[in-house]
């Protein structure tokens, strides 16, 4: 594939973006500003809403996405969203004094506040238009969202799922530290009593909070209030409130922190199989989630349980968050597909283990959508496929040199015990952001990092297009009882009424929130390499 500096080089052969130039401008500290203030205003001006922002828009912005397909009228707290705008143009006003960033992001603050949810926390979605156009949203595009269950039901309640309430209170928590503005200092104490509101005596915490009324999840158990470890729940609950620690010296998240932490340690399960499920009841048992989602022991899920326990080792000090990492490492050896066995794209894990037996669970579908389709798991795992990738002989390299540390070496940086950097940097966005946008992760690795070719791409109304190569079918109405003649299950997404997202080889030129905020992380990176 042709990076851009080759598809400059050859741009005469190759049709151009609409309205992008076929030469990069010179790259200079007032060019890259420039670029910088003519893409974000497009942001602010035209693709705003409340000073919200969905994932993805056509250019003619007659369609537009979140994780799901959007009402023009909502914004979207799931990365890369709203709150990771907001934390881009706090890290633009920091790297060029401009203050039309810190405008921008105090509209951005202003929509995540209005959504709040009365309780404390964030949904995924926040509807512009009021609590009756969300209701409608679930009960026609998210209800027919065949793979997305999340979305099928309104709970009317706020979720840890994806990060969206610990990013909407991290950005706030930094956006009062800016200048002591008590407005979001108490939308973050909010936010951090339904964290700790939220956490159950054992330590864990649900999916989503608070609970609702009775709901039957295709005739399972609501899974929402399981202990959930999956997407990170736990993980970013823990450092968000570390961060609260530091940076406020709230003493009431200490004792919280530490519960939570310990509790990792409890959840890991026994032998043959000594890893760590996603979701357990309240009694501390492997539980099914989505219809897709069995009882099971992951090796993803491991992995990330033992990166945390290294971490909260360095918090501590206290080797019981050691004692069993080796067991759950050579568990993931074991379970490892050989190198022979591998496909071409590297991915050496299957997804889902039996608790206590170790069998290898596969999980199938049939049907075409939400009407006359279900998912279902058993034993037979002819059509399974290698879903994840872990590094296991890093991940020992890691716990061998963390275990070899004394307490005082483990932990230099602890914020349980004062020391250490700041967590919250001059700097928050570094890095590609792509969360669950799969426009994004699919784009990612054909992203340049010159500044001057990214001067060249923002075309003329002020915006970096991007090929949606993931979209959705239009909402037509609940789907036919059984699937159409000729149907053929694709895996991502069913027949014309199934509103899940699905990626094709080609697709519209729209507009990017998260390649704007990508794009304006790289030229922040320039202006700070040209200082």
């Amino acid at each position: 594939m042709l990076n851009r500096r080759t598809w400059l080089l050859s741009a005469a052969a190759l049709p151009l973006l609409p309205g992008t130039s076929a030469f990069a401008a010179e790259a200079t500290p007032e060019t890259v500003k420039a670029a910088m203030a003519k893409a974000t205003r497009f942001m602010t001006d035209k693709v705003a809403v409340g000073g919200g922002y969905v994932w993805s828009y056509l250019a003619d912005f007659s369609r537009r996405w979140g994780e799901m397909e959007a009402f023009p009228s909502m914004i979207w707290t799931q990365a890369p969203g709203t709150p990771e705008m907001g934390q881009t143009f706090l890290d633009a006003w920091h790297a060029t004094g401009d203050d039309m960033y810190y405008a921008a992001a105090e509209s951005t603050a202003a929509a995540l506040i209005a959504g709040q949810h009365p309780s404390g926390g964030w949904n995924y979605i926040i509807d512009t238009a009021g609590e009756a156009s969300l209701k409608r949203w679930y009960e026609t595009i998210g209800k027919n969202g065949w793979r997305l269950e999340e979305f099928q039901h309104y709970y009317g309640n706020a979720t840890f799922d994806d990060h969206a309430t610990v990013e909407c209170g991290r950005f706030l928590l930094r956006l009062h530290l800016e200048k002591g503005d008590p407005k979001y200092r108490a939308a973050t104490d909010k936010a951090v009593d339904f964290i700790l509101e939220s956490q159950y005596p054992n330590g864990g915490w649900p999916q989503r909070y608070p609970r609702m009324g009775a709901f039957s999840n295709h005739g399972r158990p609501d899974y929402t209030g399981f202990i959930t470890l999956n997407d990170e729940v736990a993980e970013e609950n823990i450092s968000f409130l570390l961060l609260v620690l530091q940076q406020l010296k709230d003493e009431r998240v200490r004792a919280p922190v530490v519960k939570a932490m310990e509790l990792i340690i409890a959840l890991q399960q026994p032998a043959p199989t000594p890893g760590w499920a996603m979701q357990y009841t309240l009694d501390l048992k492997p539980s099914g989630a989505r219809t897709y989602e069995p009882a099971a022991i992951t090796p993803h899920g491991t992995a990330a349980a033992i990166g945390q326990l290294l971490d909260y080792y360095g918090q501590t000090g206290e080797r019981k968050y050691l004692a069993r990492i080796p067991e759950a490492i050579d568990w993931l050896a074991s379970v490892e597909i050989p190198a022979d066995q591998r496909v071409a794209n590297g991915l050496n894990f299957y997804r889902n283990y039996e608790p206590g037996t170790g069998r290898l669970i596969g999980t199938h579908r049939r049907g075409s959508n939400v009407q006359n389709g279900e998912y279902w798991s058993d034993f037979d795992t002819s059509d399974t496929r290698a879903e994840k990738r872990v590094d296991v002989a890093a991940l020992r390299a890691r716990f061998e040199r963390t275990a070899s540390l004394s307490t005082d070496e483990a932990t230099l940086a602890s914020v349980l015990m004062g020391r250490g950097p700041s967590l919250l940097p001059r700097y928050v966005v570094t890095r590609a952001v792509g969360g669950s946008d799969l426009n994004i992760t699919a784009a990612r690795t054909q992203a340049a990092n010159d500044a001057a070719v990214l001067i060249g791409e923002l075309n003329t109304e002020g915006y970096w297009p991007l090929e949606l190569r993931t979209t959705s079918h239009p909402y037509r109405g609940d789907g036919p009882p059984a699937p159409p003649p000729g149907f053929v299950d694709r895996g991502q997404v069913g027949d014309e009424w199934d509103t899940s997202p699905f990626t094709e080889a080609t697709g519209p030129i729209g507009i990017s929130t998260g390649l704007y905020i990508n794009n304006m992380s790289r030229l922040i990176g320039y202006l700070e390499a040209h200082k």
